[in-house]
């Protein structure tokens, strides 16, 4: 198979097509032809080495790039239960890479099958700003029915997911987007209300917003107008 890898961490001078082989899949492993490949500044992470420095550990070179993708099922071990072949299906891949190829071998547990109106290149870089968004509203934050909530970013990856999620549990939404683009997304996402954080009152909207307060805030990028909204 074609596949992007490395031999060895570096900046983009690294990157190299080769000709590799097809990964066999363990018992527990889905095996899937990939047809598109999440981009990411994770992905830059992996290729300098940060992910081998962090996680410890010998690295074994060529090494695979990409952390997400989407495709099709092409084969499954032989525990697997929950897909098989011709599924569609998005997938995340940590601590090593493998997308950035023809063909990955992924955990069953890391593969969700694709919903049938999402696009499949949006699928695939769906993934990791999906599950922080999740974690960000239901497990740090909690968030509730009937709770004013203010998304920062919400019109960035995993902003404008956590904005959707934090409506599907039943929350009021204020979302800070970017730009005249980015506040029409978060309206069209569902906001209760918007406000550009590039050149609208952030505080005073927050205030008018929740006149009480305020009940969770998810910040997903800094800067002053974070700095604000932690002050307030």
């Amino acid at each position: 198979m074609r596949a992007v890898a490395i031999d060895r961490f570096g900046g983009p001078e690294v990157l190299e097509v080769k000709s590799l082989a097809v990964p066999e899949p363990g018992p527990r492993d889905v095996l899937i032809r990939v047809a598109y490949a999440g981009v990411a500044e994770w992905d830059a992470y992996e290729q300098e080495g940060g992910f081998a420095g962090m996680l410890g550990g010998e690295p074994t070179f060529p090494y695979i790039l990409g952390s997400e993708g989407a495709g099709v099922v092409e084969a499954v071990g032989a525990e697997v239960e929950r897909f098989s072949p011709g599924d569609r299906v998005y997938a995340l891949k940590l601590p090593r890479g493998g997308f950035y190829a023809e063909y990955t071998a992924v955990p069953e547990d890391t593969v969700a099958p694709i919903p049938g109106a999402l696009p499949m290149e949006q699928a695939a870089g769906l993934g990791w700003i999906g599950v922080t968004a999740l974690r960000g509203i239901e497990d740090v934050l909690d968030v509730k029915p009937g709770e004013a909530v203010l998304v920062l970013g919400a019109s960035g990856g995993v902003g404008h997911a956590a904005l959707q999620l934090a409506k599907l549990k039943g929350a009021r939404v204020l979302a800070v987007a970017s730009g005249a683009d980015g506040v029409e997304l978060a309206r069209r996402l569902g906001a209760d209300a918007v406000v550009d954080g590039r050149e609208g009152d952030v505080v005073a909207a927050a205030r008018e917003f929740a006149p009480d307060g305020l009940d969770a805030a998810l910040l997903t990028v800094g800067g002053d107008v974070a700095q604000l909204v932690l002050s307030t």
